[in-house]
């Protein structure tokens, strides 16, 4: 499975029709606007830091993905000339088997399962790729996240440290 021209027709779990594809270049100024609408608390459980805005390196790194060692994708509302982007997240590949996963959602999308229908597309790609594992660091008041993880359907294994979970999952 080619991660670079990956896309896919889909649907969250209120019907909304998304597409979820793979990041690109000339999704900058849709990613710029998608962390400039992001609330504190949600900059803070993906960066682990608060952050007001993303650096120029940052943008690079999250646009500008080599297909092989990481892949990333977005979710966008279907539109005519636009970047909609209600959410992201990617694998980065830590090992030969395993890679380290993260995700964020917009705001106004939360609880209407991005972040769970971007894992399933990851793990499709990952798994294709010779990924056995894929493994996150969530901060343990990230009751969401967790959920996400807990209701994914994958063999689940966590340790917890310092408020952070280390969370494993089999693919």
């Amino acid at each position: 499975m080619t991660a670079s021209h990956y896309f896919a027709s889909d649907h969250l779990k209120d019907g909304t029709q998304v597409t979820v594809r793979a990041i690109s270049i000339d999704d900058r100024d849709g990613v710029l606007s998608a962390f400039d609408n992001l609330d504190r608390e949600s900059v803070y459980t993906r960066f682990f830091t608060p952050k007001r805005e993303l650096t120029e390196a940052e943008l690079q790194q999250l646009t500008d993905v080599d297909n092989d060692r990481v892949v990333a994708l977005v979710v966008a509302l279907p539109c005519n000339d636009c970047a909609d982007l209600v959410g992201g997240g990617r694998y980065c590949r830590t090992s030969e088997n395993v890679a380290e996963i993260a995700f964020t959602t917009a705001e106004r999308f939360r609880g209407r399962g991005v972040a769970s229908l971007i894992l399933e597309h990851l793990v499709r790609i990952a798994r294709s790729n010779g990924i056995l594992e894929f493994e996150a660091d969530v901060l343990r008041d990230n009751t969401a996240m967790l959920s996400v993880f807990r209701n994914s359907g994958l063999k689940l294994t966590s340790e917890s440290s310092a408020g952070v979970q280390n969370v494993r999952l089999t693919l």
